[in-house]
């Protein structure tokens, strides 16, 4: 596959998708050099169906390279439609599903949606409660139950806070509180007061100052708060309060989420 070659690829489910994205994604992940022009579809549950997707497939493959179908297809029959696409078509269930029937001498269920299912139903109220409080609790909006989070991520405006808070919550049902580090913050060499009393619960995220420039550059285009002098600043600033009172960070710069979620999980010590 040449470097400037876009690939088709195309997540493909009889539910949400979102095992087949996530999963797809993962093995695509290794090759960083490549480039994928991606199509989720979820709920493709009839032969009539898998057959209209297999028409835009085949468009594809005519107008380039190859596409990669990523699926987590059950039903045999739907699957047979997508495997005669003409693509390259990964089963991502298959192999693995019949190592589990064998191992558990039964065959899977053939129902739809199984994956994402409520299931535990503690565990899925847990994960809502988790929600509400990352809510409640995103960019240092409430003080209200600190002592009650597992992590409270600290960072300068823009490094990655919310959207790994939320995850953490929606994943693992931990409650997670963010809070952004501003100017008021860095005359002390301590924590920010709000948080101060709850340091061993502190997670501080960084990042480059050219990337934080260029993220508030989208939010408010050449102003001072997107400049790289000071971004430079408040980078250099809460880098050195986090070594000062000994909170562990990281740099999110490279880093997924999900990456950056199972670094705070492993160095807080947490479970879900």
């Amino acid at each position: 596959m040449g470097g400037g070659e876009v690939r088709p690829v195309y997540f493909v489910s009889d539910s949400t998708g979102i095992t087949a994205e996530t999963l797809g994604s993962a093995l695509l992940a290794n090759f960083p050099g490549a480039r994928f022009q991606r199509h989720t579809y979820p709920f493709v549950d009839s032969v009539d169906s898998a057959r209209r997707l297999v028409t835009k497939v085949r468009a594809a493959a005519e107008a380039g390279a190859r596409p990669l179908v990523f699926t987590t297809m059950k039903s045999p029959r739907v699957l047979a439609e997508i495997e005669d696409s003409g693509a390259v078509v990964i089963d991502l269930l298959g192999g693995h599903l019949r190592e589990v029937e064998a191992a558990l001498g039964t065959t899977a269920s053939e129902q739809l949606g199984q994956y994402h299912g409520v299931g535990d139903i503690e565990r899925y109220f847990a994960r809502m409660r988790a929600v509400e409080y990352a809510i409640e609790h995103d960019d240092g909006q409430s003080m209200r139950a600190l002592d009650a989070a597992d992590v409270i991520i600290i960072a300068p405006s823009r490094c990655g806070k919310t959207p790994t808070t939320m995850y953490l919550a929606l994943q693992y049902g931990l409650l997670v509180a963010n809070y952004p580090l501003t100017d008021d913050d860095f005359p002390s060499d301590g924590l920010p007061v709000a948080v101060g009393r709850y340091a061993k619960k502190c997670f501080g995220l960084t990042t480059t100052p050219l990337r934080l420039s260029q993220v508030r550059h989208e939010r408010r285009p050449d102003s001072t708060y997107a400049s790289l002098a000071q971004c430079t600043l408040e980078l250099r600033r809460a880098e050195d309060l986090y070594r000062r009172n000994r909170v562990p960070f990281l740099n999110s710069s490279t880093k997924s989420v999900e990456e950056m979620s199972a670094v705070i999980m492993q160095s807080m010590r947490l479970r879900a």
